[in-house]
């Protein structure tokens, strides 16, 4: 039963209550009006405890093993005395809008673990495999205490500036041994790259993923890095092995060191929720759009009408668009 009480999942939250974590998320990610009101507030008290997480994306080509990548870092991390929280987001079918959410299963040995919280999430059909409320979620666990937040994509090949835009650290697994690898990293996920690691650099594939390694480390070089104060490295590891994990996380504390260090961290953080309020604006807009009645009378007429060739699609937009000026309250 969903309490319409806001300090009731705000305590449980501070208090790492899993249930009220759990139902607090699924408030959330809920599409009822009361829901969002009620998780807006909750949002907003749950805010001054949040900002001290590492806050870590993972992207990477389907079969690079990034499930196994995740369950290997997020385990060594645990046994180290950090809290991971895991947002797993898997695609939704566009067809029935199902989502298989099946990352709990792949990360078997991770979700037992007490400091260890996995949520898997569907997309929604979202750019980049980003859940609509992966943000918010985000906050979320930050407040409940975790201090590492791992945000893992599907990896779909579209834009990942989704992810790069709430993360401080964005990782790219590469495999080797797949083809021409090279031609199958867009030039773009190089750039919001803040290291690239190739999995799978064991048994016989060492020298293959070297090679790889090697490709990547030339590719970036060429490239103009976003930072003034970091440049991406290019680095080896074995999720199923543990090897080079241990490596990979060093990287990411260094770069937090470094970005802290210059401000440009708490820079990059300033500019991502400033980021996030426009989109959450453009959202709003295109759902208030959509509801508004007038519109709804029209729209099914003036897209015949540009489907037929009788109206300019621009025209048609203006229509539409004049609509709500004489209309604002939508």
């Amino acid at each position: 039963m969903i309490s319409d009480d806001p300090q009731h999942y705000v305590q449980g939250v501070l208090d790492c209550n899993r249930r009220v974590l759990a139902k607090t998320i699924t408030l959330i990610e809920s599409s009822l009006s009361s829901h969002q009101e009620l998780a807006r507030t909750i949002i907003d008290l749950l805010l001054p405890h949040t900002g001290k997480a590492v806050r870590l994306g993972i992207t990477g080509v389907p079969g690079v093993g990034k499930s196994m990548f995740i369950e290997s870092l997020g385990t060594m991390l645990v046994q180290k005395g950090h809290r991971v929280a895991v947002l797993a987001v898997d695609p939704s079918s566009k067809r029935s809008g199902g989502s298989v959410l099946a990352d709990k299963t792949r990360m078997e040995k991770l979700a037992v673990e007490e400091r260890a919280f996995i949520r898997p999430s569907p997309s929604g059909g979202t750019l980049g495999g980003v859940a609509r409320k992966t943000r918010e979620t985000m906050i979320v666990c930050e407040a409940a205490g975790f201090d590492v937040m791992i945000i893992e994509t599907v990896g779909v090949g579209q834009s990942e500036t989704t992810v790069a835009s709430m993360v401080d650290f964005f990782l790219v697994l590469m495999i080797a041994g797949a083809g021409d690898e090279l031609q199958g990293l867009k030039k773009g996920i190089l750039e919001l790259a803040d290291a690239v690691a190739v999995n799978k650099a064991d048994g016989d594939n060492i020298e293959k993923a070297e090679l790889a390694r090697k490709q990547y480390e030339t590719a970036l070089h060429f490239l103009t890095p976003s930072s003034l104060t970091w440049r991406p490295p290019v680095l080896s590891c074995s999720a199923l092995e543990m090897t080079g994990i241990d490596l990979i996380w060093g990287t990411v504390l260094d770069h937090q060191k470094k970005l802290t260090a210059t401000g440009e961290l708490d820079a990059n953080r300033k500019r991502q929720a400033v980021d996030w309020m426009w989109s959450l604006v453009k959202e709003g807009l295109k759902e208030r759009f959509y509801k508004n009645p007038e519109v709804n009378k029209m729209l099914s007429g003036i897209l015949k009408e540009v489907e037929n060739g009788t109206t300019a699609s621009t025209i048609a937009a203006s229509r539409l668009l004049f609509l709500l000026d004489n209309n604002p309250c939508i």
